[in-house]
């Protein structure tokens, strides 16, 4: 039974590193960033290039990979997203074809393969990554077996909570993203520079998908496809949670993360899928703004 608990821990430690970007993300600037996923994607290919190029371990690739995939959305920001403000359509479809974009150009090598040129760690096969002995087996806890890469997950998950609590409510950043979230034209009136404050955001919920996507390349594969369903689960997590809500987010990905563990051990991956989907749908019905939404004045 507690080895059920981890796991559904687990789950869910990595689906709030990918929904706490998402929350931040989408509860300041409105934008449905459906490029997200891809950030995890990055990040497990950060973790595998740093390996085989760089020859780092898996843990020097966490701070890695989340300055490569903070700069690749800050890049998304400033080049595409900043133009398409109030314009949510057009966000999600533009974040789309970026998507698709950085797929292919993983897929492809950046379009060296087109001259018979191979990029190792790249490409359409599968890639694994190595995780440090110290990580891998077993412990006892509470008299059974807990898996203690999954317990290492959740720590790192806790830690960047924290800290991504600490930012947003104890920093002058942190206010300011908060009054974005709450009202930007009035935000802009007090002198927050908004832009600036949308662009950080960005990058930093870009950057916890990063280390989300080193956390998975732990104990799956890495493929050019793997972030496509990760993106549609974070936004699960942010809509049942609350939008802009980190006390939302953390419950809400407990939850769904305890629900989808427990049923996939019992029965099965795709029974658990349906079962999530039918959770949240059911919470959609009975909450429509999400379990911690802002209160309204």
């Amino acid at each position: 039974m507690l080895e059920i608990i981890f796991i559904g821990l687990s789950v869910g430690s990595i689906l709030l590193l990918v929904a706490l970007g998402l929350a931040i993300t989408y509860g300041a600037m409105g934008v449905i960033n459906m490029a997200h996923g891809e950030m995890v994607m990055l990040g497990a290919y950060t973790t595998v290039m740093a390996g085989i190029w760089l020859h780092l371990g898996f843990l020097a690739s966490i701070p890695l990979a989340f300055v490569v995939t903070a700069l690749v959305g800050l890049a998304i920001e400033r080049v595409v997203v900043r133009r398409l403000y109030g314009r949510l359509l057009d966000t999600l479809l533009a974040t789309w074809g970026i998507a698709i974009l950085l797929q292919q150009a993983v897929r492809l090598e950046f379009g060296l393969s087109f001259f018979g040129k191979h990029i190792r760690g790249l490409g359409p096969g599968l890639q694994n990554v190595t995780v440090p002995p110290a990580l891998t087996g077993a412990i006892m806890v509470g008299g059974e077996d807990v898996n203690v890469y999954r317990l290492f997950i959740i720590g790192v998950t806790a830690a960047l909570t924290a800290l991504t609590w600490f930012i947003m409510y104890r920093t002058d950043i942190g206010i300011q993203v908060r009054a974005i979230m709450r009202n930007p034209r009035m935000a802009a009136a007090c002198g927050v520079n908004v832009q600036r404050i949308n662009a950080l955001t960005f990058a930093y919920g870009s950057g916890l998908a990063g280390i989300a996507g080193v956390m998975m390349s732990g104990f799956k594969t890495v493929f050019p496809d793997m972030g496509t369903s990760m993106v549609v689960d974070g936004f699960l997590v942010v809509v049942v949670g609350g939008v802009g809500s980190l006390l939302g987010a953390v419950f809400s990905a407990g939850l769904l993360g305890q629900v989808d563990g427990s049923v996939a051990s019992l029965t099965n991956d795709v029974l658990a899928r349906a079962v999530v989907f039918g959770l949240v749908i059911l919470i959609i019905v009975i909450r429509p703004t999400g379990l911690f939404s802002f209160k309204g004045r």
